[in-house]
């Protein structure tokens, strides 16, 4: 008797696999077909090559939908954003999340200035970035990843944070780690979490 309810809760649990394939595999299909939109800016593969744009593949799964929905109701300004946020639905949202999270993420370029990105490592290591970013700065849920991002849209971030023109989300506590930062600092950081 145990062994025939064992094999049946198998097939069942096999049954429920086999179904639900198809379902992942046609929302990936999706949201690769709708992600078309993000590649003139974004990049191929979610891999930015547009100066001042970041790259969004491997960022966490909520990072991409908190800021979309911070797009879609203004909290978060860009010009460019803003018109394509307003556009997409909440399932639009949570489809862009999961699929932008599951891409690889950028091959960070080869460091030209190890001195730079040991004064950065020095940097995140007094602001503590790593409480939130996570010790590798692969970030986390909602919290954005800063290993191998493009280097000027960090020092454009980190700017945007310090003068208070980026808002939104954790922009308050980002804020309060970006104003005290000297441009030094900023370039530091920026170099080093590019080279991660």
């Amino acid at each position: 008797m145990r062994v025939r309810l064992s094999f049946e809760v198998l097939c069942a649990v096999a049954l429920v696999a086999v179904a639900s394939a198809p379902a992942i595999s046609a929302d990936t299909t999706a949201a690769k077909e709708k992600a078309e939109m993000c590649t003139a800016c974004h990049g191929e593969g979610g891999v930015s090559q547009t100066e001042n744009i970041p790259s969004l593949a491997a960022q966490p799964d909520q990072f991409i939908q908190w800021q979309l929905v911070f797009f879609r109701g203004g909290a978060r300004k860009n010009e460019q954003m803003q018109p394509v946020a307003e556009q997409v639905t909440n399932e639009d949202i949570r489809l862009f999340g999961a699929y932008f999270a599951s891409l690889t993420a950028p091959k960070p370029p080869a460091d030209d200035n190890p001195d730079l990105s040991k004064k950065g490592a020095e940097a995140a290591a007094g602001r503590r970035c790593a409480s939130c970013h996570t010790d590798t700065y692969a970030g986390t849920k909602a919290v954005a990843r800063l290993a191998g991002q493009r280097e000027e849209y960090l020092v454009k971030a980190l700017h945007d944070y310090k003068s208070g023109v980026r808002s939104g989300g954790a922009g308050s506590a980002m804020t309060d780690v970006a104003y005290p930062l000297s441009d030094e600092e900023i370039t530091a950081l920026a170099h080093y979490l590019a080279h991660l």
